[in-house]
């Protein structure tokens, strides 16, 4: 029996497709993990970095465009500032990430709800790696790994 050559290109293709599916999935998740927490973090540190550039306009922001509810513009405006100054460092060396992780969707949920709810696109690009965080936590390259792995249960590979 013979192929057609239809037959050997979709084979080919398959086989093909079957081999790069293999070396991806050979990929330690440590390398996305981390993809996952810098991207993240790098988001928060940058605004946070705008926020303290101009700590006036940061002020008139949070009183005229922003407008949390329940908290006075000065004390929403430092702890959203707290939170995007702190949080993305605990991320980048991965120490006690899921606490970080958490800080950082709570404040996403409120920027979702409250101040721009149109924004839900980029709003889930950062609640994804987040939600992956809080749930598989940071891998293997962090410190939260290390501490687990002295003191804790083994962690996944």
């Amino acid at each position: 029996m013979t192929l057609a050559p239809n037959a050997l290109t979709a084979i080919g293709f398959g086989h093909l497709g079957r081999a790069v599916i293999t070396r991806l999935e050979a990929v330690p998740l440590a390398l996305p993990e981390l993809a996952l927490r810098l991207g993240v973090a790098l988001a928060f540190w940058r605004s946070g970095n705008v926020k303290i550039a101009s700590w006036e306009s940061t002020l008139q922001l949070f009183a005229n465009e922003y407008r949390v509810p329940l908290l006075p513009p000065e004390l929403a405006a430092w702890l959203a500032t707290a939170v995007e100054l702190t949080t993305p460092i605990l991320l980048l060396l991965g120490l006690a990430t899921r606490l970080g992780a958490a800080a950082m969707l709570g404040m996403t949920l409120v920027i979702q709800i409250f101040v721009y709810p149109e924004n839900y696109p980029d709003h889930l690009l950062w609640a994804g790696p987040l939600l992956y965080l809080i749930l598989r936590g940071p891998g293997a390259c962090s410190i939260d790994h290390l501490i687990r792995r002295r003191l804790g249960p083994p962690a996944r590979p």
